[in-house]
């Protein structure tokens, strides 16, 4: 049986028991505490699956979207999934959510075409074999790039705070969008802060060697098998020295020989695939759903909410 929970009758232990079997640090309490206060949930059985639900109310709607800095959510289950758990999920989803745009998780894949799915590339590495080997497996243009950032003098760093990474990321090409406001760079600040002090997280920048201004910088999550390129700044020197391509290499040596996955975090953007794949991981799909019950007027006003976003 699934239930739906409200945020205050949701067992944290059980809930956490659950996703940590999962291995997704996007589902956990805490992280979802932080990205998304009050998220309610979807429970079946003893905790067995369970669904987090992400909801907000505009214009007197209830509806469910992805919040920033979450990748992917959707069912999770100590059990493996099947076409049939995650449709009496997605069915359970209680009727007071008259429209949703969510992203669920790499697992939560239907054996048909279905309405209100599409799907997004996410990007894999094993790290589970020697370094030399993963190197050897570089694309080309990555070895280029690598042999250039290393003839570059640079070098290293783990003296970065979550706020270096947020003002590089700003003054550069952050300075270009309009995607997120001072709130959603605190909410970035706060959520890296909790997950490093709880050795959830790391973050590492590099500079060339005797000189302190950051090229380059990241934030990385962190579960027993899974290591996700967060979020990330970088200048146009370091562009320009390929010090992302030498952040990345130090990471993926630093990990190489464990039974750890390196997730990049995406991307539908085909020149950031590029460049991910160039290191030789591979490419993973998960699902979108979105539905809309709303009257034809409420589907004018959304569209009017959308266009002023």
């Amino acid at each position: 049986m699934i239930q739906y929970l409200r945020h205050n009758e949701i067992d944290l232990k059980k809930w956490d028991a659950t996703i940590n079997d999962c291995g997704n640090i996007y589902a956990c309490s805490w992280y979802l505490n932080i990205v998304h206060p009050g998220w309610e949930a979807l429970v079946e059985n003893d905790y067995q699956s369970v669904m987090p639900l992400t909801g907000g109310k505009k214009f007197g709607v209830n509806y469910l979207f992805q919040p920033y800095f979450v990748q992917q959510l959707g069912v999770f289950s100590q059990s493996p999934m099947t076409s049939e758990k995650l449709d009496a999920f997605l069915s359970a989803i209680p009727e007071k959510y008259r429209f949703a745009e969510i992203r669920l998780n790499e697992s939560n894949t239907l054996d048909r075409v279905a309405e209100g799915f599409d799907y997004h590339r996410n990007i894999l590495l094993d790290l589970n074999q020697d370094y030399n080997t993963i190197r050897s497996n570089y694309h080309t243009n990555t070895k280029r790039n690598l042999a250039k950032a290393e003839s570059n003098n640079l070098q290293l760093i783990d003296t970065v705070i979550p706020y270096h990474v947020v003002a590089l990321f700003t003054d550069n090409r952050g300075a270009l969008l309009n995607k997120w406001g001072d709130a959603e760079y605190a909410r970035l600040t706060a959520l890296t802060q909790v997950a490093v002090n709880r050795k959830s997280a790391f973050i590492l920048g590099v500079t060339e060697k005797g000189v302190g201004q950051l090229l380059c910088a990241a934030i990385f999550m962190k579960t027993d098998h899974r290591i996700t390129f967060l979020f990330s700044g970088l200048t146009e020197e370091g562009k320009q020295r390929q010090a992302m391509t030498y952040l990345l290499d130090q990471v993926i040596q630093r990990y190489a020989n464990q039974p750890i996955t390196f997730d990049f975090e995406g991307s539908d953007d085909e020149n950031l695939a590029r460049f991910y794949l160039g290191f030789g991981g591979k490419e993973v799909q998960y699902p979108g759903y979105s539905f809309n019950h709303l009257s034809p007027l409420g589907k004018a006003l959304l569209k009017l909410w959308k266009r002023k976003k």
